[in-house]
C-alpha cells in the first residue's frame, strides 16, 4: 500500500521562485512607467476603436469597422495588464502586431479607403500603439532581467 502525502503551497519547491516573480511584477505594475504605458494604451485602444466617427470617415465602413474590432482587441489586450504583467507578457506583443495592422490597414481593406485622413489617422495611432506595446514588453522584459540578477538560479 502506497503512502499518501498531502503537500501544502509553503512545501513547493519553486515557492521562492514563485513569490520573486509575483514580487518583480508587482514593482513593475506599481512603477509609474507601468502605469502610464496601461493608461496610456488603454486610451489609444479606445480612441482607436472611436477614430472613424471622431476624424470623420465613418461612411468607409470596411475601414471603420476594422479600427473599431482592432481599438477594441487593442483595449482588451492592454487593459488589466499589470494585473498579471509576466504572465500575459506575450499580451505586449499582440498588440504591437495590432498596431502594426492599424499603420498598413488603410492600403490593405477592402474598397477605396486610402485618403489623406484615413492614413494619417491611422499611420499615427498605430505608432503609439506600437510604442507602448513595445513599452509594455520591454517593462516585463527589464522586470525580469533585474530580479534575476538578485536571486540567482532556482534550485529545483
Amino acid at each position: 500500500m502506497t503512502e499518501r502525502t498531502h503537500t501544502t503551497m509553503e512545501s513547493h519547491p519553486d515557492i521562492v521562485e514563485m513569490r520573486e516573480r509575483h514580487a518583480r511584477a508587482e514593482r513593475a505594475v506599481s512603477s509609474q512607467r507601468g502605469q502610464a504605458v496601461e493608461t496610456l494604451a488603454l486610451l489609444t485602444g479606445l480612441y482607436l476603436a472611436a477614430s472613424p466617427w471622431i476624424a470623420g470617415f465613418n461612411g468607409f465602413t470596411t475601414l471603420a469597422v476594422n479600427n473599431l474590432i482592432t481599438g477594441i482587441a487593442y483595449t482588451l489586450l492592454l487593459s488589466g495588464f499589470g494585473h498579471a504583467y509576466e504572465r500575459t507578457h506575450s499580451r505586449a506583443w499582440a498588440a504591437a502586431l495590432l498596431g502594426l495592422w492599424t499603420i498598413i490597414s488603410p492600403w490593405v481593406v477592402a474598397g477605396n479607403v486610402d485618403t489623406a485622413r484615413t492614413e494619417i489617422n491611422n499611420i499615427i495611432v498605430g505608432a503609439v500603439a506600437l510604442l507602448l506595446a513595445l513599452a509594455a514588453a520591454a517593462a516585463v522584459r527589464a522586470a525580469h532581467r533585474s530580479g534575476r540578477g538578485h536571486s540567482g538560479p532556482a534550485v529545483r
